[in-house]
């Protein structure tokens, strides 16, 4: 199996494990087995069953404006993907995968997924973005816990910080929430990479080492977690290693010869 087809068949079945994982404890709470609870496995990308599942008496429409903003955010990532890439490839092969992947964001987290939202609570079902403007972020407790994908963020707080923190404290919950999407992240690009072992863990500690530091009394001192103080924390913190989370020979060995069978460069 080629290492592209690898990486998308690890995270496909780690989607679905999770997926099914969030349903089955929504039934422990009472949630029917219906076409909703079909819907909810097979056409939402999003992990709070809660939400899709119980029927809310309103749902706000979405506005005209909201739609617009989706539909470009996916043009924006197909432009990049298959036109931006294709020409920085022959100037720079590492930053062609970059934008590549960043073009891929835009289609599926940002743009394709957001549609569905869209399509959904225009139907009266309570499915929230899976992006929520994560540049506006303040801080990093609000960028991981609000803002960037929420999916991953509910399943980690359900099954991994409130367990833990009864045991360890908020801190240990912290960093083990942290380490747990480290691991998984391993898994997905990694593995198929053949390298850059522990390099997305060791980038998701920093995030969870920099999210407890920044509620510390220093770091409310220093303003970490608000105003414009916080936006620069979260993006140097965020953006600054993330060469970690996806190191070149993930770019080269996964990336490349995705984008070469798909069409892209």
């Amino acid at each position: 199996m080629a290492p592209w087809m690898l990486m998308w068949a690890t995270a496909g079945s780690l989607y679905a494990g999770c997926k099914w994982l969030s349903y089955r404890d929504a039934r422990g709470r009472g949630v029917a087995a219906n076409g909703r609870a079909l819907a909810y496995l097979l056409l939402w990308p999003g992990m709070d069953a809660d939400a899709f599942l119980f029927p809310r008496a309103r749902v706000a429409r979405p506005a005209s404006s909201e739609w617009l903003a989706a539909a470009l955010k996916t043009m924006l990532g197909l432009a990049l993907t298959w036109v931006v890439a294709r020409t920085v490839l022959p100037i720079r092969t590492l930053l062609a995968g970059w934008v590549a992947m960043t073009g891929l964001i835009f289609v599926l987290h940002f743009g394709t997924f957001h549609l569905l939202s869209l399509v959904w609570r225009a139907a009266g079902v309570d499915a929230a973005p899976i992006m929520k403007n994560p540049l506006r972020a303040e801080s990093l407790a609000d960028f991981w816990g609000r803002r960037w994908n929420t999916a991953f963020h509910v399943l980690a707080d359900r099954f991994a910080f409130r367990p833990l923190r009864s045991r360890v404290g908020v801190i240990g919950a912290t960093l083990g929430a942290f380490l747990a999407s480290g691991l998984i992240h391993e898994l997905v690009i990694s593995v198929p990479a053949r390298g850059g072992y522990f390099l997305p863990t060791a980038y998701f500690l920093i995030q969870g080492l920099a999210v407890c530091a920044e509620r510390t009394r220093t770091g409310r001192r220093l303003g970490l977690a608000r105003g414009w103080r916080g936006w620069l924390f979260t993006v140097a913190v965020t953006a600054g290693p993330a060469f970690w989370l996806f190191p070149p020979v993930f770019v080269r060995n996964v990336v490349l010869p995705m984008l070469k069978e798909i069409g892209a460069v």
